[in-house]
């Protein structure tokens, strides 16, 4: 893609427009990483930009964006059909933004002719320089190269006046400093902390997305304690943050409070970490808190259960889609059965082992044991039976249907499904080799 964008670049030049890469593709190239997405900023109108690239996009040509789609074969790999951007370079006329009503929308954009005016109104500095890719000459105007450097991430001017602006940039600067390990500019994190109230503004939809990243992009656990230091995490998760100061039983969890072990176990999830995994984990514990109590020992007792209501009523909140809360809610509701892995009758050890993203609730449980008592002789234990067991043994093709049912004599209703539940159990430990073994079975157990 950065060859795409560099073309784009050279084309707007050439029509007379001044043009450069800018935002994150810069921070990134400057630190020597691969950007994600590329974005060009340029002081020809949008107007202009479309008439000189006609497959555009305007997705926001009110506020001076537009979106160039990138030939199939400069695309990001895996990226399908339709514009999205990673399959496309954001183009956006310099400009200044006047007044923040609604706490993330300019109530007016006036283009403006020089970048230094454009890099003003962005949020960080390390995010505010602009690159020529022609040349490799770096155009800073706000000290994001000293601050890249330093190891800072600091506000372009006042703080307070770029998060009125925009309430996520709070969430967005301790992403930063999680995910390159920097340090938040002390009046930068003061300002996130005096505002921290003022996020409720945004949109849970836009909160999830940026706590998603959080979890998947490698410091799930240093962007979780600045949260909580910032006064942000009380107020986008409270649930997690009502985990501090729970106390776990010392034998099982050394580790500390169940603030301290979900907060470990983020450090042991898999690089890459699906986003379902990485909410399954952190929630699983999150029915903790309300069941704990002291009886001869610390006891949670049903804090599954609890746990899935609360996960549920957070995934709705958070607007997840339906098979993403299907998914965490699994993780939460299943991440104690690996205790009885071990006594589990053959035909539940399948069943459990053929779940859906299984993978998952192994790696919740692989994490869930390094962040604790860090014994894995469970975690090996259903890894050789999942190595051991052929599909066809897993999940084997039904001996018996419901018309089979029928044809014995049997009257369809509730106890249908107890019927063929026992006999694919009998099937799954071996004790029917064959369809009349099962029938038989069928008309011994169960008669009509």
């Amino acid at each position: 893609m950065k060859d795409f964008a560099t073309s784009i670049v050279q084309t707007l030049r050439q029509r007379g427009f001044q043009a450069y890469l800018v935002g994150g593709c810069v921070r990134d190239l400057l630190l020597g990483r691969e950007p994600k997405d590329y974005d060009v900023a340029t002081d020809a109108t949008p107007r202009e930009v479309m008439e000189i690239f006609p497959q555009t996009y305007a997705v926001g040509a009110q506020f001076g964006v537009v979106l160039v789609p990138a030939p199939e074969s400069d695309r990001a790999e895996g990226t399908s059909e339709g514009t999205s951007k990673a399959s496309a370079v954001e183009v956006a006329t310099f400009r200044s933004d006047i007044g923040y009503s609604d706490g993330r929308h300019p109530d007016e954009v006036r283009f403006s002719e020089t970048p230094q005016e454009d890099v003003a109104r962005r949020d960080f500095t390390i995010n505010g320089m602009l690159l020529d890719p022609v040349s490799g000459e770096a155009l800073d105007f706000v000290g994001g190269r000293q601050d890249l450097k330093s190891g800072i991430i600091r506000t372009i001017g006042d703080p307070e006046t770029r998060f009125g602006e925009d309430k996520l940039r709070m969430l967005r600067a301790l992403r930063f400093a999680a995910r390159f390990q920097y340090e938040i500019e002390p009046a930068t994190f003061a300002a996130i902390q005096r505002l921290a109230g003022q996020i409720r503004v945004v949109s849970q939809e836009r909160v999830r997305d940026e706590l998603t990243r959080m979890l998947t992009e490698g410091q799930a656990r240093r962007a979780f304690l600045l949260l909580d230091e910032s006064g942000l995490l009380r107020q986008v998760l409270p649930e997690i943050s009502s985990m501090k100061g729970v106390e776990q039983p010392p034998e099982f969890h050394p580790e500390g409070d169940v603030f301290v072990h979900t907060l470990l176990l983020l450090d042991h999830l898999p690089d890459l970490c699906p986003m379902t995994l990485a909410w399954g984990a952190l929630l699983h514990d999150v029915g903790k808190p309300p069941t704990f109590r002291v009886a001869e020992r610390i006891r949670f007792d049903g804090h599954v259960d609890v746990g899935v209501k609360m996960a549920e009523e957070i995934c709705a909140r958070m607007r997840f889609s339906n098979d993403e809360t299907e998914q965490i809610l699994a993780l939460v509701d299943n991440h104690m059965r690996f205790g009885d892995a071990t006594r589990m009758k053959v035909s539940t050890l399948k069943k459990f082992l053929r779940m859906p993203r299984f993978e998952e609730h192994m790696a919740l449980h692989r994490a869930d044991c390094l962040a604790s008592h860090r014994n894995l002789t469970t975690y090996e234990f259903v890894m050789q039976k999942k190595e051991e067991i052929p599909p066809e043994k897993m999940r084997p093709a039904p001996l018996v249907t419901g018309n089979d049912l029928i044809a014995a004599g049997h009257v369809p209703g509730p106890r249908f499904r107890e019927i063929l539940n026992a006999v694919e159990d009998a099937q799954l430990e071996g004790r029917l080799p064959s369809r009349d073994a099962a029938l038989e079975f069928v008309r011994r157990e169960f008669p009509a």
